[in-house]
């Protein structure tokens, strides 16, 4: 007596190997895509967000500032010219532009405020800027430099001849 359990399929009757199951997995590689392409853009557009004055700032062993509120942004270029966010301004001008951009209410000089200063920039004209600014009431000043390269340790500068 045998049993037939391995014979031909009948005739009129689909077995189960003629139906397909559904499809149980994720396809990546579209989400791959789109994510190197946002990579892209975002590596192409975030030097563009900075401040459009260009300058060469001083480097220093100094770690970043951490601050709440939305700071100002104060620039001193190569020949001593002076900058609200990207418009130039005068001297005289500087403390009655800056109150302005931080709102005119009582709270704009506990705005901080970024003083970024070309290294080449003569050091009384930082200084004056500095000075304007304490004197009109800002208390939050602070200087935006580079971190310097860091060096291993105990090398020195090669000395020039």
């Amino acid at each position: 007596m045998a049993l037939g359990g391995g014979g031909a399929a009948r005739p009129g009757r689909r077995g189960r190997r003629g139906r397909k199951g559904p499809l149980t997995e994720i396809n990546v590689t579209p989400l791959v895509d789109v994510m190197l392409v946002l990579l892209i853009i975002f590596m192409i557009s975030a030097p563009l967000l900075t401040v459009g004055v260009p300058l060469e700032l001083p480097q220093t062993d100094a770690s970043a500032v951490e601050t709440d509120n939305e700071p100002l942004t104060v620039s001193v270029d190569q020949q001593g010219a002076i900058f609200i966010g990207e418009g130039e301004t005068s001297f005289d001008d500087l403390a009655a532009r800056l109150l302005t951009e931080a709102g005119g209410s009582e709270q704009a000089t506990q705005r901080p405020v970024f003083v970024r200063a070309d290294g080449r920039a003569p050091y009384q004209a930082v200084a004056r800027v500095m000075a304007r600014l304490s004197a009109s009431g800002f208390t939050k000043l602070n200087l935006i430099t580079d971190t310097a390269p860091t060096t291993a340790p105990g090398s020195a500068p090669a000395a020039g001849g």
